[in-house]
């Protein structure tokens, strides 16, 4: 027993130095991203398709697919694919043609399958109706603005440039579990990405949004080339590095609705992005829960208190890691039209569902959950 006390500190002060470390961290690295400086006014932009897969008709979805609709570029086509005549998300692009008859779009209706990936065999049913050579491809549940297009497709001019794409801010519908989902994705998440990214990584690539030349996507082997594939934009971003291009980080940030009408989709959901990252990335997840800073934190300020013999640095860490958490939580929470201490007291819980989430994905892993349905 008396080994037992020295070693319990000892894990409680690695802990807590780890929990104060990353909270701290991943505080600078967003804090330095919205200091970034703002990107020129582009010129000479090419003509672009956007490439909108959809599947059901989710709330939001006229706002979202109408925000496309409105860019201020001079020459676009929009491309809407469902893979079945009676998804209700049709309804929803007629209202939009009839909205805006000069607009190109195109509708596709195909159920071909060409991989285990249900979203990138949309696309390529889609792609052979893209009129342009650059392609923007954008999942449905993303809002953007009117100079969106314009905006992200403008570091394709540099030929050294293969992909595009965007962090985004999650928007919640109304309700306790949408709101939990999106400080999931905004207070975890992204910061992860952009700590990744204040390291030095260069590699990350969201789905939300794919800007690519025709050119580069052909000489990659098409989306063919990852039609297998349960993360089709990891891997589309491995490829296109493969290929000797580099991938940038957009500063434009999308509005991404999250809806999660109770706790049974909420934790559903939740696990299955955690079983998704552990299938993608086997050799750092076990290294994940270092993200939890504040679980982390509690654990290591109860083992330190096994035996105080350093109380006073643990609380210090402990008080470190608190304020930072709360920290990157206004610091979101003041990017937004809503008032900063809203969600405050749902802190603990959302911090705790992610740690449960890892926790559960250790025991579970059914791969044929995990592929998109689009």
């Amino acid at each position: 027993m008396l080994l037992i006390h020295p070693f319990m500190e000892i894990i409680g002060f690695a802990a807590l130095v780890c929990s104060a470390s990353y909270a701290v961290l991943a505080l600078v690295a967003v804090v330095a991203w919205q200091m970034r400086a703002a990107t020129p006014k582009p010129l000479g932009l090419r003509p672009v398709t956007v490439l909108k897969p959809l599947c059901a008709a989710e709330p939001g979805l006229y706002e979202s697919l109408r925000s496309f609709c409105r860019q201020n570029h001079p020459e676009y086509q929009v491309v809407f694919g469902v893979r079945d005549l009676t998804d209700p998300a049709l309804a929803v692009v007629d209202r939009l043609i009839a909205e805006f008859p000069l607009l190109p779009i195109d509708v596709v209706v195909n159920p071909q399958q060409h991989g285990s990936n249900c979203k990138v065999s949309n696309l390529i049913n889609m792609s052979v109706r893209a009129r342009h050579d650059v392609l923007a491809i954008s999942d449905s549940d993303t809002f953007v603005g009117c100079d969106y297009l314009a905006s992200v497709t403008a570091p394709l001019l540099d030929h050294k440039v293969g992909l595009v794409t965007c962090l985004y801010v999650s928007v919640p519908t109304r309700g306790i579990w949408s709101r939990l989902s999106s400080m999931c994705a905004n207070e975890w998440y992204m910061p992860s990405i952009l700590l990744a990214r204040l390291f030095g990584y260069r590699g990350h690539v969201s789905g939300k949004t794919l800007c690519l030349r025709r050119d580069t996507l052909t000489a990659i082997g098409g989306l063919r080339a990852i039609a297998n594939h349960l993360a089709e934009s990891d891997r589309l971003g491995e490829l296109i590095r493969g290929f000797g291009q580099r991938i940038v980080l957009s500063p434009y940030a999308l509005n991404v609705q999250h809806n999660e009408p109770d706790f049974d989709s909420l934790t559903r959901h939740e696990l299955r992005r955690m079983r998704a990252i552990r299938v993608v990335r086997p050799l750092s997840f076990p290294f994940l829960f270092i993200t939890f800073s504040l679980p982390l934190a509690a654990v290591g300020i109860a083992f330190g208190a096994a035996q105080p013999l350093h109380w006073t640095t643990e609380w210090a860490l402990f008080q470190t890691t608190v304020i930072a958490r709360l920290a990157l939580h206004f610091v979101n929470r003041l990017l937004g039209d809503k008032p900063p201490v809203r969600e405050f007291w749902l802190l603990p819980a959302r911090d705790l569902l992610t740690c449960w989430a890892w926790c559960r994905s250790f025991f579970s892993t059914r791969l044929s959950d995990l592929y998109d349905q689009v």
